[in-house]
């Protein structure tokens, strides 16, 4: 398992595991069906249409067989990544998504090259060269992700085995929420708070607990807590707990 460190725009250090080749080439795949589905749709609108057009010279019918496909492609990684946060659907399906490496949010433009040099990755070399950079470079990134400074990490089946192994909580029936407005959380902040009570746990230096204090300070704002908790990291291991029950 190969994992990276991200610092946030929060300066908070987030260790997140890589996804590995075969979940991306799997993604890829499911992508690749949604978008033959789609171009099969296309086609057949067009062949009905225009058809006689199409084929009636070889530069149309390359336009048709060629180009159309790949411009399907490009367009639709780089819609399904802007709207759905890093994820198409493949991605989705697999539990993966795109981040910047810098711990910001990728842009437009990042996804835009990620989309673009999937021609030089995966269609000019038949995805040999995507592979290879994947397996090879330190960060898992092919030519698309190091032009975008971004890579892609595992956040649907991770998150949830580690939430779940640290704090094993079977049913409702033995647990009463300590802080029921916990739901207004997202799993990746109960993945920042696990991850730092990893942390502070490993280096118990004054850095890491100034980072435990002002944690816990944002989270009782935000969760509109009175009374600021004396033991912080329980105050911490608690909201995980409350999450898990609340959500699941």
């Amino acid at each position: 398992m190969r994992t990276i460190e991200i610092r946030t725009t929060q300066n908070v250090t987030i260790e997140y595991e890589l996804a590995e080749l075969k979940d991306r080439f799997f993604a890829y795949f499911i992508d690749w069906l949604i978008i033959g589905a789609i171009y099969i749709f296309l086609a057949t609108i067009i062949t009905t249409t225009i058809g006689d057009y199409i084929f009636d010279s070889s530069i149309n019918s390359n336009f048709f067989f060629f180009f159309l496909p790949l411009g399907i492609f490009v367009f639709y990684q780089l819609i399904s990544e802007v709207l759905a946060d890093g994820q198409s659907f493949g991605k989705k399906a697999m539990g993966i998504k795109v981040v910047r490496l810098d711990g910001k949010e990728p842009t437009l433009s990042d996804f835009l090259l990620r989309a673009v040099f999937h021609m030089v990755d995966t269609f000019t070399s038949f995805g040999i060269v995507a592979a290879i950079l994947v397996s090879t470079s330190s960060k898992s990134q092919r030519l698309g992700d190091l032009t975008a400074n971004t890579t892609v990490i595992k956040v649907k089946f991770s998150l949830r085995f580690r939430l779940e192994d640290i704090l094993k909580i079977n049913t409702l029936d033995d647990y009463e929420p300590a802080y029921p407005e916990v739901k207004r959380l997202s799993e990746q902040d109960m993945l920042l708070i696990k991850t730092i009570i990893s942390r502070h746990r490993r280096h118990r230096n004054r850095a890491h607990q100034e980072v435990v204090d002002e944690l816990v300070g944002n989270l009782t704002g935000q969760l509109d807590i009175v009374d600021p908790p004396k033991d912080k990291i329980g105050f911490l291991k608690t909201l995980i707990r409350d999450y898990i029950v609340l959500t699941r």
